[in-house]
C-alpha cells in the first residue's frame, strides 16, 4: 500500500490544464480564468460625488458660516457644463461627476437651503471630502482578475464593471462515472430481493459538478467482463473515467481483469487510508481511469481526496489539493494504525473563533446518513499516538466552492 500523499502526487502528475475557450461573461460564473482579465475602462472615468448633497470649493469654506450661491442641479448620469467660480456650488447627486472647479462635497445634512437659492455651511470641508477621484477602483489597463482564479459572483461583477464581454475560460472537464454491480439498481427502479439502490454514481455525479465538471454517468455495469467493456468504451471521449465498485479483492470485483483485457495499464492499486484502501489509477487506452471503491461513504471520501484535486488540476486553479484546516479534538482518541484516517465529524464553532471536532462513534464506511450530516472529515496521519480532548488536530472541510459569492 502507499500513502495518500504519495498516490495523490502519482495521479496529479497525469494530467495537465485543459485548453481554454471563451465563454460570454453571462457564462463565466464558477469558471477557471485562463488569461488575466485587464479593464478597458477608467472606474470611475473623471472624479465623482460620493453622496448626495453639493459640489464646493473647499477654499471657499475656510471661513465658516459661509453662503455660496447654487448655480446648478447635477444628477448621476448627467454633466453641469462649464466651470464653477468662487463663491459657487452645485446640488448633486451620487455618482455624479464634479463640475470643474469643485473639489469637495458637503453633504446635504449639512447644507441649509435659503430662500434666495443660496445654502449656507455651518463647518468646513477638507479638501475632497466625499469625492471619488477618477480611477479610484481601476484605471485603463489594469489586470483585475489573474488567471487560475475561478469566477465568484464578486468576480463577474468586477469583469462587468471593467468592459469586459467575454473571458477566456479553462474548458470544463469530462468526467464519465461508471458504477458496477450485480446488487445495486438506480434509485426508484425495481428492486429483487437482494439488491440496493445505488447512490455512488449520482453522488460523483454532484461531487463532479461542484468542482465545476461535466459528469457522465453511464449505466450500471453487470458483474461480468463483457458489460464493464462495452460501458467503459463509452468513456473514450472522456477527460477522465471514474469507476465505483469492482476494485477490492473479491471474486466478483472485475474492473481491473475486465479492463485489463481492453488496454488498462494500472499504476496503483490500495492506499494506507480508511476509508477508501481500495482505490486504483491507471490508464484506460487514452484515457485515465480512477477506480473508486463501492462502499458509499468511501466513494465520497475518496472523490473529496483525489477526484476533486483532478477536477482543480484540469481546470488550472491554482490551489493545494488538500486545504487541511486546523481544530481541537472534542474527545479521546486511541493510537492509529498504519492507515491514514479520514473520521466524519461534526465541528462546534467556539467563543475565542476556534473550532472543536468530535468525530461521530460510528464510523462504518457504509453510512450515508452520518457522512451527510458531518461537517469534515478529522484527518488522523498513520501511526498518530493517542490522543487527548483538547489536542491540536486537522481536518478537511467537505464545502465546495463553485456556489461561492
Amino acid at each position: 500500500m502507499i500513502s495518500v500523499e504519495e498516490a495523490l502526487a502519482r495521479i496529479l502528475a497525469g494530467f495537465d490544464p485543459l485548453p481554454a475557450e471563451v465563454v460570454p461573461l453571462t457564462e463565466a460564473f464558477g469558471r477557471v480564468l485562463a488569461e488575466p482579465v485587464a479593464a478597458r475602462t477608467t472606474q470611475p472615468p473623471s472624479a465623482v460625488s460620493a453622496m448626495d448633497g453639493y459640489a464646493v470649493r473647499a477654499a471657499d469654506l475656510a471661513s465658516v458660516p459661509a453662503e455660496i450661491a447654487v448655480v446648478g442641479h447635477v444628477p448621476a448620469g448627467s454633466a453641469h457644463e462649464g466651470a464653477l467660480g468662487p463663491g459657487q456650488c452645485v446640488r448633486i447627486f451620487t455618482g455624479a461627476p464634479l463640475p470643474e472647479g469643485t473639489d469637495s462635497i458637503v453633504i446635504q445634512e449639512d447644507a441649509e437651503l435659503l430662500d434666495d437659492g443660496r445654502i449656507r455651511v455651518a463647518e468646513s470641508v477638507a479638501l475632497g471630502t466625499y469625492v471619488r477621484a477618477a480611477g479610484l477602483d481601476f484605471r485603463a489597463g489594469e489586470v483585475g482578475l489573474e488567471p487560475g482564479r475561478r469566477l465568484t459572483a464578486r468576480d463577474v461583477g468586477l469583469a462587468a464593471a471593467m468592459d469586459r464581454p467575454w473571458l477566456s475560460v479553462r474548458r470544463r472537464p469530462r468526467v464519465a462515472i461508471l458504477a458496477t454491480g450485480d446488487e445495486v439498481v438506480m434509485p426508484g427502479e425495481p428492486r429483487g430481493p437482494n439488491q440496493i439502490v445505488s447512490s455512488n454514481g449520482l453522488s460523483l455525479a454532484a461531487a463532479v459538478r461542484s468542482a465545476g465538471g461535466e459528469p457522465s454517468l453511464l449505466a450500471i455495469a453487470r458483474d461480468d467482463a463483457a458489460s464493464l467493456q462495452a460501458l467503459a468504451a463509452e468513456a473514450r471521449n472522456a477527460d477522465l473515467l471514474v469507476t465505483t465498485g469492482g476494485a477490492s479483492v473479491g471474486e466478483h470485483d472485475l474492473v481491473r481483469q475486465a479492463l485489463g483485457e481492453s488496454g488498462l495499464a494500472l499504476d496503483f492499486w490500495k492506499i494506507a487510508m480508511r476509508p477508501g484502501k481500495p482505490l486504483m489509477f491507471g490508464r484506460l487506452q487514452d484515457t485515465p481511469l480512477l477506480g473508486l471503491p463501492g462502499n458509499p461513504v468511501s466513494t465520497v471520501v475518496c472523490a473529496a481526496l483525489f477526484l476533486r484535486p483532478v477536477l482543480e488540476r484540469l481546470q488550472g486553479l491554482a490551489r493545494p489539493p488538500h486545504r487541511l484546516r486546523p481544530a481541537r479534538l472534542g474527545v479521546p482518541l486511541k493510537a492509529n494504525d498504519r492507515r491514514q484516517d479520514y473520521l466524519r465529524s461534526r465541528l462546534e464553532p467556539q467563543d475565542d473563533g476556534s473550532l472543536v471536532a468530535t468525530p461521530y462513534d460510528r464510523q462504518d464506511s457504509s453510512m450515508l446518513a452520518i457522512l451527510a450530516r458531518c461537517d469534515g472529515l478529522l484527518m488522523r496521519p498513520p501511526h498518530a499516538p493517542a490522543a487527548a480532548a483538547g489536542d491540536a488536530v486537522w481536518y478537511l472541510p467537505l464545502d465546495g466552492d463553485l456556489l461561492s459569492l
